[in-house]
């Protein structure tokens, strides 16, 4: 599923709208490398792909930007391993 995700920059966080709410990834640049803090989806957007999709976003922008992944969020952690092409790049 296609959503559309808006890269707030000065808040440093990614974040898409659906049905009335909004869900979001927070990040932090240190260091060379953008490390997502915090995923929030509320209960009413849970089980669509969406936190996947705004860390997907995140990471690639990281890339995109010769960032290196990294997470502190739980959720993101579990990400990464889930999708090991990002783990050493940039």
């Amino acid at each position: 599923m296609n959503f559309k995700i808006r890269h707030d920059s000065e808040n440093s966080r990614f974040e898409t709208r659906r049905d009335g709410c909004t869900a979001e990834v927070e990040y932090r640049l240190k260091d060379g490398e953008l490390d997502i803090i915090h995923t929030y989806v509320p209960k009413e957007i849970e089980g669509q792909g969406i936190a996947s999709a705004l860390v997907k976003a995140a990471y690639d922008y990281a890339l995109a930007n010769d960032l290196k992944p990294c997470a502190t969020c739980a959720y993101a952690v579990v990400w990464l391993k889930r999708h090991p092409s990002y783990i050493g790049q940039a």
